[in-house]
């Protein structure tokens, strides 16, 4: 959850680190620090809060060194305070440490340290990791070749859990030691510099050259270069990829968030997803060629008998979404499981199911866990079967899902800053979208002109975004300032549009910190309409199709609590059951999704941004959940 950033070059560090930090600060901000080496000390230097607080300790502070390290908190272990912020050091201050993830076995070692007389500072689990590289770097010879990469190396042997970590010391002032354990960490290559960071956007202002590193290895920069071994010790060959994101693309440009700017980006995203994954050369007569380019291995196909799906927040919204086109466009039984709960009750193993992990950062710790344990379950009874059988959905492709899985649909959204996600999840449901059609047509369960009637509406489905934020965003803003007293909001759904009234309940909870729940517009009834009152609104999505008509039904007994009803759906005579009207074009109910998600995203956005909260880094909260 936390964000990591290194650097060692000929620059100042201090704001090349502080820079890479802002960049992260999406990973969490209840504290920050950064630590650097100059005239054989390191001087480090923290602050509670958010990011600004640590820019205001360190202004007028000169520290010209061109080595360092920084981070930016999300608190675990340990309450969100100056002495629990990183970076950790040892005794004797000289090695700092930073980390993003969490030593499970730290107290266990504390207390072996402890015996041998060191001296602990803070409540973290971190600060075990300097005392330990200072221990071994006592005891190291002067036969040892890299004494300080040694050190840090037999530490990371000793620390179980995940952990991704970047060390420096003051006795080797040129030298930058990095690793990484089920937590993500890249390097960036420059010219006479090196950096390294928990996410590429740390980077992309830098350099477009990064190495990944992998699960169980060590990285030593230097003004030389850099060297990669594994926990052994081994020297390993990597090789760099190159970086296709654009500087411009973690600014906010004109817009005042990065959330408002990632909404007025899904249409564009929604166009790449279709020229990436739709099959132009198609023909709805031609049963040979695919509708679509996801290029799965065709033992995916062979034998299919059901979909089980793990994924946590948003994630697992676009997965019942994705549920309901499965079933209802492929005919395929469906399981959508909350990865955090899936671990620990797993569902019985069942022959000839994909397992489907949907993460947008590719790094969500449950979603992860839950597919390692389906592996482990599974891979040792058919392990062929069983790999062929594994995909992922995820908007990075270098991520650890990646390396899990040796498929995946990646969503191509770009990046996405704002911690409450908006292009992601719209992105998430192309690719379920693309799935359905491509398993409908590998089933034979649509026909060629059905097919074809669904891509048509999807191609349309930018211009129709477009032409909502055009003219919804400024009139969503003015209806929003009468919410400001607003403690509770119901949102309701029937069918796909289901998961948009849960979609939308989180993303007012998230950045308004508004009490919210989405409900199936027929379970109102059941227990929750006893909360309606005229303090209560009552948002309901109802788009013309199969359920159109239950839905209004529900909403009218909802208006008949008081409450105050809000409607997202197309302009019309039956829009009249609403007291207010959150307009959407006429579309094909498959398809709506994609459009009523989009006046919710800036009903939240407005309500936050009016109340002046912090839209982009709401409280409690961090972009991408890597701890358990």
């Amino acid at each position: 959850m936390c964000g990591i950033v290194g650097y060692i070059g000929t620059q100042s560090a201090t704001e090349i680190l502080l820079s890479g930090l802002e960049k992260l600060e999406y990973r969490g901000y209840d504290s920050a620090g950064l630590a650097t080496i100059w005239e054989g000390q390191i001087k480090s230097v923290r602050a509670k809060g958010k990011l600004h607080n640590l820019r205001e300790k360190l202004a007028g502070m000169e520290i010209p060194a061109n080595i360092g390290i920084g981070h930016t908190r999300w608190a675990t272990h340990g309450k969100p305070e100056e002495y629990n912020a990183h970076p950790h050091t040892d005794d004797t201050g000289r090695v700092a440490v930073v980390q993003n993830g969490i030593v499970e076995n730290y107290r266990e070692l504390r207390k072996e340290l402890e015996g041998r007389g060191h001296k602990f500072v803070s409540d973290t689990d971190t600060e075990v990791i300097p005392h330990l590289i200072a221990e071994f770097l006592s005891n190291s010879s002067g036969n040892d070749r890299e004494p300080f990469l040694d050190a840090v190396r037999q530490t990371v042997n000793k620390l179980d859990g995940a952990f991704a970590i970047a060390v420096i010391c003051a006795d080797y002032p040129r030298e930058l030691v990095v690793a990484r354990q089920q937590a993500p960490l890249s390097i960036g290559l420059g010219q006479g510099e090196f950096f390294c960071a928990s996410d590429t956007p740390a980077l992309v202002s830098h350099t477009q050259v990064v190495l990944t590193l992998e699960n169980g290895e060590v990285a030593r920069l230097t003004p030389l270069g850099v060297e990669v071994y594994n926990f052994e010790g081994d020297r390993l060959n990597k090789v760099p990829r190159i970086l296709n994101w654009s500087p411009t693309l973690v600014e906010k440009q004109v817009f005042k968030h990065f959330m408002l700017k990632e909404i007025h980006e899904q249409p564009n995203v929604v166009r790449s997803c279709l020229e990436a994954y739709i099959n132009s050369d198609w023909d709805a007569m031609n049963s040979l060629v695919s509708p679509t380019n996801l290029k799965l291995l065709p033992s995916l196909y062979k034998n299919l008998e059901q979909v089980e799906i793990f994924a946590c927040g948003t994630s697992w919204h676009a997965s019942l979404i994705g549920k309901y086109l499965l079933e209802q466009l492929a005919g395929i039984s469906t399981t959508v499981n909350y990865a955090s709960e899936a671990r620990y009750a797993p569902s019985p193993l069942r022959a000839n199911t994909l397992t489907i992990g949907v993460t947008q950062s590719g790094e969500t710790a449950d979603t992860l866990a839950a597919l390692a344990m389906e592996q482990q379950r599974r891979y040792l009874d058919k392990p062929a079967e069983f790999k062929s059988r594994l995909l992922g959905i995820t908007n990075r492709a270098e991520s650890s899902l990646a390396n899990l899985v040796n498929q995946i649909i990646d969503i191509q959204a770009g990046i996405e800053i704002g911690v409450a996600a908006t292009k992601t999840f719209v992105a998430q449901v192309m690719a379920f979208y693309f799935l359905a059609i491509d398993l409908a047509w590998q089933r034979k369960s649509l026909s060629g002109e059905k097919i074809a009637e669904i891509i048509n509406g999807l191609q349309k489905i930018p211009a129709q975004m477009e032409q909502m934020l055009e003219t919804q965003d400024s009139q969503i803003e003015d209806f929003a300032h009468q919410f400001n007293e607003t403690q509770d909001f119901i949102f309701v759904g029937r069918g796909i549009n289901f998961p948009i009234a849960l979609e939308g309940a989180l993303k007012l909870k998230e950045i308004s910190y508004i009490h919210a729940e989405g409900y199936p517009a027929g379970e109102m009834k059941h227990g929750p309409i006893a909360l309606l009152d005229d303090k209560v609104p009552v948002v309901a999505i109802a788009m013309p199709g199969f359920v159109y008509e239950k839905v209004l039904s529900n909403a009218q007994e909802a208006k008949a609590r008081d409450a105050r009803l809000i409607g997202v759906t197309p302009e019309g005579e039956e829009a009249d059951v609403f007291d207010d009207v959150l307009a959407v074009p006429e579309v094909d109910e498959l398809l709506s999704p994609l459009l009523t998600v989009i006046p919710l995203q800036l009903l939240a956005y407005h309500i936050a941004a009016h109340r002046g909260l912090d839209v982009d880094q709401p409280r409690n909260l961090a972009k991408s959940v890597t701890v358990e």
